[in-house]
């Protein structure tokens, strides 16, 4: 440990520290804009600036190593002005289109200027170059509104290891772009959206598609579904003042349903229908020698990462789809004839945490039921907006309710929304369904958690020891496939999840996000569960019913047609 002070105050940390750590620590406000904890700290953009006693030039904080006995000034004049003055260089170069930029009201530059009481920008003339690339249909990118902060760079490369963007280019030519000038849509991008969640201005932001879902619930001639995703739930109140990690399903039902559409459903039910689909695949593989290890299917970021980067271990993926897209099918299918609704006129709204399902939805797989499964993603940024947009009272509003068919749930299609949550709800159902014997207890917490990676050990009577592991964040789904080249027989089963953190974390959640965050909107998952009569999925009404009614069993002729898929080896390039 080593002492230095920072305004007067007497601070101690550990050796190896920065100087905004150790401000941080004692609670001293510096402001940063390219800084992202544990992620990047590269001082670019100069505005995290604090005056040491002893040096000349005024220091990058985020950069700079506390040492011991060290003076430091984060609020002399100086420090303001130079503050003020890196700033004001950032909106020269900057569109002021404030009020209706999608950033507007969460923009960390546009509070900064305010936090720094800037009224005007002394420094006019040459502006980057504009550039609108919006080829990809989960992301916009604006060039002209990029800082060059390098965030959406760093979490690309380092983080998720995709490396879809790069630095080039110097002085009014430097730019944030894809390799050789190439539009997003045309790279090895996943389209997870991790880029759009670390873009501290609007220079990233989700595909919208708030006014064509808008015309399809005010046509008469269209029966318009939402389904929303446990992590929505868990995450939507911040939108409207709530904590991280409240749960506000039933007033999220009743705003969807004043938004006019026909139906709400549950995409908690198509994941139920997802574990006895998955789970039943996992038991034939290995009591049949089929190609192990097992992988998850459900994040459809994590698939086109393996589409792209590894497709010779695409035979190790799941054949499900996942689940909203099997809700979507049963829509189509199953529900429009229980409703006598023609499918055709039917359009299925996807309410997730993701951007990487609107590029799903729009994969020619996705399309069994003889129409799309699922016609339009929002995320729940957008479902706010569209809330916001009716002039609904969401705090004010009484608990909402599911419709049937598709509106039951189990406790383990809750947790779905946190990494872990999948591996966890398939082994409640693999272990009974393999034992015959009921599972006494149902927390597998070995694979909950932040950890990058998991490993277990489950014994499973009949099978052996059950190896299985969990990744979340692409970086180490990587790692977990390098294992996987090294030796298919480590493990049975795998569960990777695009986004850090699983779908709490998602491309599509409410700004900001953090470990904390993530952490307590998943805790919000796992209490659902607890508090739920049923938390396996086959014990769901629901689905013993649309078993009986349609599909008749996990893994035959109807539900390998509606529920299950195949994947598309893809370049990098």
């Amino acid at each position: 440990m080593m002492t230095l002070t920072i305004d007067g105050r007497k601070v101690e940390v550990e050796e190896g520290s920065t100087i905004l750590e150790a401000a941080l620590k004692a609670n001293i406000h510096i402001p940063t804009l390219c800084y992202l904890p544990e992620v990047q700290a590269i001082g670019s953009c100069r505005v995290c600036l604090v005056e040491v006693e002893g040096n000349k030039a005024l220091q990058a904080s985020c950069m700079a190593p506390a040492t011991n006995g060290m003076i430091v000034n984060t609020n002399t004049e100086r420090v303001r002005k130079a503050r003020r003055f890196s700033v004001e260089m950032l909106l020269s170069n900057h569109p002021f289109e404030c009020l209706t930029c999608a950033k507007n009201l969460n923009c960390e530059l546009q509070n900064l200027a305010s936090e720094l009481q800037i009224r005007e920008v002394r420094f006019t003339g040459e502006k980057s170059a504009q550039r609108i690339d919006d080829s990809s249909p989960s992301i916009i990118r604006d060039q002209s509104k990029c800082i060059l902060c390098r965030r959406c760079v760093t979490v690309c490369q380092e983080i998720q290891s995709v490396t879809a963007l790069y630095t080039v280019g110097r002085g009014f030519e430097a730019r944030v772009e894809p390799a050789f000038g190439k539009d997003i849509n045309e790279v090895a991008c996943t389209n997870c959206g991790q880029c759009s969640m670390v873009c501290p201005v609007g220079a990233i932001t989700e595909k919208e598609y708030i006014d064509e879902i808008f015309e399809a619930i005010n046509d008469p001639t269209k029966f318009v579904i939402a389904q929303d995703a446990p992590a929505v739930r868990a995450a939507l109140g911040e939108e409207f003042g709530y904590p991280p990690g409240t749960l506000i399903t039933g007033k999220m039902l009743a705003a969807v349903r004043m938004l006019g559409f026909d139906r709400v459903f549950d995409t908690n039910f198509a994941a139920d229908l997802t574990i006895l689909e998955e789970g039943s695949e996992l038991l034939k593989r290995i009591r049949e020698g089929g190609t192990l290890p097992l992988i998850t299917s459900c994040s459809p970021g994590w698939i086109k990462f393996i589409e792209h980067f590894y497709p010779e271990l695409l035979p190790h993926l799941s054949t499900c789809k996942s689940p909203h897209q099997m809700l979507g099918a049963l829509s189509k299918t199953y529900f429009a004839k229980k409703a006598k609704v023609n499918p055709k006129d039917m359009v299925v709204v996807s309410i997730m945490p993701c951007t990487a399902k609107k590029f799903e939805c729009n994969r020619p797989e996705m399309s069994d039921s003889g129409y799309k499964d699922v016609d339009y993603v929002l995320t729940t940024r957008e479902l706010a907006k569209m809330i916001k947009q009716a002039g609904i009272d969401f705090v004010n509003l009484p608990d909402g309710y599911y419709d049937d068919p598709m509106g039951e749930y189990t406790g383990a299609a809750t947790i779905f929304g946190a990494t872990g949550g999948v591996m966890e709800a398939a082994l409640r159902t693999a272990y009974e369904v393999a034992t015959g014997k009921t599972l006494e207890n149902l927390e597998f917490t070995a694979v909950r958690g932040l950890q990058g990676l998991k490993e277990a050990v489950v014994p499973v009577e009949g099978i052996g020891d059950l190896r299985v592991a969990v990744a979340h964040g692409l970086g180490n789904a990587r790692k977990i496939l390098e294992k996987v080249k090294e030796d298919s027989t480590q493990y049975h089963f795998i569960e990777v999840m695009a986004c850090p953190g699983g779908c709490v974390g998602g491309g599509g959640q409410p700004f900001p996000v953090n470990d904390e965050i993530r952490s307590l909107r998943a805790q919000a998952l796992y209490q659902e569960d607890s508090a739920l009569k049923y938390r396996k999925s086959h014990e769901n009404p629901a689905i013993k019913k649309i078993y009986k009614q349609f599909l008749k069993e996990p893994l035959g002729k109807k539900s390998h047609k509606l529920l299950h898929t195949h994947y598309t080896p893809r370049c990098r390039f």
